[in-house]
């Protein structure tokens, strides 16, 4: 192949990782806005006499995505294992659009009564049901389309285009701490976001729409949608490893984005132009390392990264979250999500490519959906599992006991993969 073959190939491989991880941008987008802004959002939608109740009422509706999603993995993945990549991707997008609007153009409380935290929990349903499969979707893509040798650097680039928007919406959480007042931000401020996510569809439209399908999709069998639920149940310990591997990054990935600035501003009581700064650096870190992991994990195996990164968390978390809390400032918030980020991208950078490749073929995109799916439902709710932990506790680091336990799952469900792969691969020869 000629050099300007060559590059001509980088180049269509690289405007094809854009088109297809577009969408993951606007997922990742309404799920940051939400955990930033859910003290504002508790008081428009949830109003309690209790500051406590009515900020877990809102977590508890952040959560309610999360609930939706193997639901989505189901009925979405299937959708996409039979009628293709391409396809399943443009209708996840324009049903998380949807869900979009709805949180963003729902009248308050006090305006149209309980209509409205019902229609805010409809539209985080909706947004769960579409995420359930656009990960899935979106990792299978990359994959069937890497070239040999760098599927992990291609996969990585699923949860690097996430991290775009968590940067993105850090970045006008500082610019609205610049321009408005505290009060104008909880009484109407917090809504300006959600409308630029929804500015942004059409043009993520236009581009997911020039997705061409993946040559190893037409090349294979079509499983009918019976077939795909068949082969399901046949594999479900394989779905539930998944599960078990997910838990790590999830877990990880919500405590240091969606939930730092709920924790700095009400746990450490920060400043929210401190724990935006903080945010919007643990997003850069992650897209620096995310695909440094992904490109590693091609070279040294995706083993070794999964087991010392769940071991890293098991001996940190809880210790630097402890050291933290005893006396809260801007760099130490700052230096231990920068670890934790480290961590997690670490991890994340060798488990997708992992979970794509421990996926039957023929279902790829549902049993990766649906693992990613059942982990995500607990790993979301770590905002409100964070918060009743440091409720029900007193221990404001409790957090990092939770981290730990999902770190946990990982170490063990990477011992259960990679020992069933060895016997598979010693079988076969």
């Amino acid at each position: 192949m000629t050099h300007s073959a060559i590059n001509r190939s980088r180049r269509d491989s690289f405007k094809a990782i854009i088109r297809v991880v577009s969408g993951n941008f606007l997922e990742m987008y309404d799920f940051m806005v939400y955990g930033y802004y859910a003290p504002a959002i508790a008081r428009t939608y949830f109003p309690s006499h209790s500051a406590y109740a009515s900020l877990l009422l809102t977590l508890l509706a952040f959560a309610a995505g999360f609930v939706m999603r193997p639901v989505g993995a189901i009925v979405l993945g299937a959708y996409i294992d039979h009628y293709g990549r391409r396809r399943g991707l443009i209708l996840t997008l324009g049903l998380m659009a949807i869900g979009t609007l709805l949180v963003a153009a729902v009248p308050g409380y006090a305006t149209i009564g309980v209509f409205a935290p019902l229609l805010v929990v409809g539209g985080r349903l909706l947004q769960g049901f579409s995420a359930g499969v656009e990960l899935g979707g979106v990792s299978v893509y990359l994959a069937e389309i890497a070239t040999p040798g760098h599927r992990g650097f291609y996969c990585s680039w699923q949860s690097a285009s996430q991290q775009v928007a968590v940067v993105f919406a850090a970045l006008l959480g500082l610019l609205l701490q610049y321009w408005l007042p505290p009060e104008a931000i909880t009484a109407w401020g917090w809504r300006a976001p959600f409308v630029i996510g929804c500015l942004i569809v059409p043009f993520l439209f236009l581009i997911r729409r020039s997705l061409e399908e993946t040559e190893a999709f037409l090349a294979r069998h079509r499983p009918g949608i019976g077939e795909i639920y068949r082969s399901m149940l046949a594999n479900g310990r394989i779905v539930l490893v998944g599960v078990a591997l997910v838990m790590m990054t999830t877990v990880s990935f919500y405590l240091i984005t969606a939930y730092t600035p709920t924790f700095g501003v009400e746990v450490l009581k920060l400043s929210q132009f401190d724990v935006f700064v903080v945010t919007l650096c643990v997003g850069v870190s992650n897209f620096v390392w995310l695909p440094v992991m992904g490109a590693l994990s091609d070279r040294i195996g995706r083993r070794p990264l999964l087991l010392g990164c769940t071991a890293l968390a098991l001996l940190s978390a809880y210790p630097v979250l402890h050291w933290l809390v005893a006396a809260p400032d801007f760099g130490k918030l700052l230096g231990v999500e920068l670890w934790l980020s480290f961590i997690y991208a670490s991890y994340n950078g060798a488990l997708v490519v992992t979970l794509t490749e421990i996926m039957p073929v023929d279902v790829r995109t549902t049993g990766f959906s649906l693992a990613y799916s059942l982990a995500t439902t607990l790993g979301g709710s770590s905002l409100a599992i964070s918060q009743w932990l440091i409720h029900v506790t007193g221990n404001k680091a409790a957090p990092g006991l939770w981290l730990s336990f999902a770190a946990l799952c990982g170490l063990i469900a990477t011992l259960i993969a990679f020992r069933s792969s060895d016997s598979r691969q010693s079988h076969r020869a």
